[in-house]
């Protein structure tokens, strides 16, 4: 828009009319008007001057009001995109996290780590649901960091997640439950090791701690399958070396643990085979270890 000045040489030029604080005057040639001195604009009347002025008026009341709903819509939709991206973000973080994790977990278990001192900050809980057989009965064994404290180092922690699915009544590893036996079923509660370092130690605001990231470990340590119904012998001798050498370590990982003790829906299993002896500590026969180095003849 351009902004008129006032006529330079008022005394020269005759006012014919006058638009609201614009003058109009009559050009030297007759009719003609010039409308707000200086601009440049030639009209014929001063209607035509104020229709002029008409046309170099702001929007209207309807104008603003067709933006204002315009922007709106473009809001709501925003807004609306808005939650499901921050869901997707939290999601990629947790998942990023797992990944991380599970590694440290594989690599410790399958190798039969019994140094990871520093597993004792993150694992608090650990709970084997056993079950015997052909009893049927169900015993659970918690082992925590509290009082009495069991988790207070790392080879009781990867002792623990190390335990067979299958165990004899003496507590021997085996490939089968035809003779009886127990059922091991592994859980391990566990806040993050990766993340942000204010939830991590020497972090000991219970708060903090208690709202960080934490998820279960479901672990198992199952036998290769075999088949142990062939007819031949030499056949059957060669499942049972490969069950008693041979292991598939599944983590399957359930995220996020909630403060009420449930569990959220999230789901991710890691698989991997271990080959070497899987054999109870001669101290404690709640620990196993795998040997990677060490393999045994199977009767």
């Amino acid at each position: 828009m351009k902004i008129c000045a006032p006529f330079s040489n008022a005394a020269t030029r005759t006012i014919v009319a006058q638009v609201g604080n614009l003058p109009c005057r009559r050009l030297a040639a007759g009719k003609a008007v010039e409308c707000g001195g200086g601009c440049g604009l030639s009209i014929r009347d001063t209607a035509d001057c104020q229709s002029a002025l008409r046309r170099q008026s702001a929007f209207t009341m309807v104008e603003i009001a067709i933006c204002l709903a315009v922007i709106g819509i473009a809001l709501i939709s925003i807004i609306g995109v808005l939650p499901i991206g921050m869901h997707t973000q939290r999601d990629n973080r947790e998942e990023t996290i797992i990944n991380q994790d599970a590694t440290v977990f594989i690599e410790a278990i399958r190798g039969g780590a019994q140094g990871l001192d520093d597993l004792t900050n993150y694992v608090y809980a650990i709970t084997n649901f056993q079950v015997a057989y052909p009893a049927g009965t169900l015993n659970t064994y918690g082992f925590t960091n509290g009082a009495p404290s069991f988790l207070t180092n790392g080879m009781n922690i990867v002792g623990l997640l190390s335990t067979p699915e299958y165990t004899d009544n003496s507590g021997n590893p085996t490939n089968n439950l035809f003779s009886g036996g127990y059922s091991n079923h592994i859980v391990a509660y566990v806040h993050s090791m990766s993340g942000p370092a204010i939830e991590k130690p020497p972090q000991n605001n219970d708060i903090v701690v208690g709202d960080s990231f934490g998820y279960r470990i479901l672990c198992v340590n199952a036998p290769v399958a075999a088949d142990n119904n062939s007819l031949t012998n030499s056949y059957n001798s060669y499942n049972r070396q490969l069950a008693a050498n041979l292991h598939e370590l599944r983590l399957t990982f359930l995220w996020p643990q909630q403060p009420n003790g449930k569990v959220g829906p999230r789901r991710q299993t890691f698989r991997t085979m271990v080959a070497g002896q899987l054999a109870q500590n001669p101290v404690n026969g709640n620990l196993y270890f795998y040997q990677p180095q060490s393999f045994v003849n199977a009767p």
